[in-house]
């Protein structure tokens, strides 16, 4: 089987699944509603940067954006699907390709939206306070923010397929994301910067002083998510259905 037939299966599969469709609605919802209320928040000081709120629902909408990407690996491992799904395509490495990009484009397309729409809401909600922000930074953090989301996604699917649970993947990637992150950003300086989601979310900020650029932050992000779908790829081609 060819690869185009073998993606437009998985597609059906994405689409079909009611919680996945839902997972990436929750995308959209989630960060706009975050970044809205942080907008309306108006103790800033001198530290205040108006692009990070406008974008600061991001910090919310990626916990939605794994969930997609961990249940849509997950699925597969319930109920024997996965043997289904290579008795169809014995080919393990073109099955595996045909589910990152089924997961991957849906992925991008919501987030890009998402970017558009944190965008046009968190400068309305910041009104005057948004006046030193250009169109040019507003565009960059909107298509920054749409990377982002795809490549933290495409994360929790790779990992998933190495732990063949979205429970076991969330388990690791919600507290570490919402918690041990900024820990371990508070005490180990520069590292951190180069950590998945730090180094991705340098993009959302108008300015920044670690080692890590708008680009090569999210460059840095696309490597850790390059190794975990190596990761999750050997994981499906070496161990049994």
């Amino acid at each position: 089987m060819t690869f185009a037939p073998v993606l437009h299966a998985e597609w059906i599969k994405i689409r079909t699944l009611r919680s996945l469709v839902a997972g990436l609605l929750a995308v959209l919802l989630a960060t706009a509603a975050f970044s809205a209320l942080a907008g309306l928040d108006d103790s800033g000081g001198q530290d205040f940067d108006p692009l990070f709120s406008v974008f600061f629902g991001v910090s919310f909408g990626q916990i939605a954006a794994i969930t997609f990407g961990a249940q849509a690996v997950a699925a597969e491992f319930r109920g024997g699907a996965l043997r289904v799904s290579l008795a169809a395509v014995p080919r393990r490495g073109r099955w595996f390709a045909a589910k990152v990009v089924a997961i991957g484009v849906p992925a991008l397309a919501v987030g890009l939206v998402t970017g558009l729409v944190s965008l046009l809401v968190g400068k309305a909600v910041l009104g005057t306070r948004a006046g030193g922000l250009t169109w040019g930074e507003g565009v960059r953090g909107a298509v920054g923010c749409g990377l982002y989301l795809a490549l933290m996604a495409l994360f929790a699917a790779g990992l998933t397929a190495v732990l063949r649970s979205a429970v076991a993947t969330l388990g690791i990637l919600v507290p570490f994301l919402l918690i041990v992150s900024f820990v371990i950003g508070g005490m180990s300086g520069g590292a951190a910067d180069f950590l998945p989601d730090r180094a991705g979310q340098v993009v959302l900020h108008e300015t920044w002083d670690g080692a890590l650029g708008p680009w090569t932050g999210l460059m840095v992000t696309a490597a850790w998510t390059a190794a975990a779908l190596a990761a999750g790829a050997w994981s499906v081609r070496r161990r049994d259905a």
